[in-house]
């Protein structure tokens, strides 16, 4: 409920201009729009302005991709909402690093953490309890779901449906090369662990 009268809001005072009648789409063509723009990868701790912080759009963790597309698709800033629900209940958070309090520098470039506030904003189509194969999500897959890995079955990894088809479902992603678009396919090997469409309107 809180998640949708937060739309609702930013539709009535027009923040949210490019949402639009289909979000998932923006936000694919968004993930795509950063293939050949963002070259890197680099997942060293880095202070950034907050709200609207970013690192350098030549670089960037797997979860940048995603944060990017979020602003730039639909005009909503991770960073900002993954920081203020961290205020709310930090204690719903993983503890994995060790962190006392919420760090907006770091907190949404952290893909359990983006699976704990998508979880809690009623997002969360699909999660796994067990070992299932990196390919094989059993929901419906549309334009802009947001889908996470283990890769090698610990390593958190996380990327955006761009097209699927009978043919072949394409996820632009981040796990060493910069973004890339590849087929999911790609991820057989490793642990699927969540499908999330955002936002809930």
């Amino acid at each position: 409920m809180y998640r949708r009268s937060f739309i609702g809001g930013l539709f009535a005072t027009g923040l949210l201009p490019t949402l639009g009648s289909n979000p998932g789409t923006r936000l694919a063509q968004a993930a795509r729009n950063q293939v050949g723009v963002t070259k890197g990868y680099d997942p060293h701790y880095i202070r950034i302005p907050y709200p609207g912080g970013d690192v350098p759009r030549s670089t960037g963790v797997c979860a940048d991709v995603v944060v990017r597309a979020g602003r730039d698709g639909l005009g909503l800033d991770l960073q900002k909402l993954v920081h203020e629900d961290m205020l709310r209940d930090f204690a719903a958070y993983p503890r994995t690093w060790g962190m006392t309090h919420p760090d907006s520098n770091i907190d949404h470039r952290r893909v359990l953490n983006l699976e704990a506030f998508w979880r809690r904003s009623g997002c969360e189509l699909w999660h796994s309890t067990g070992g299932t194969a990196g390919n094989d999500f059993p929901a419906p897959l549309a334009a802009g779901d947001i889908l996470t890995w283990r890769l090698d079955a610990r390593l958190p990894h996380i990327g955006i449906v761009v097209a699927d088809s009978l043919l072949s479902t394409r996820v632009v992603h981040n796990w060493g090369n910069g973004a890339e678009e590849s087929s999911l396919y790609t991820f057989s090997p490793h642990r699927a662990i969540g499908q999330y469409r955002w936002p809930k309107v």
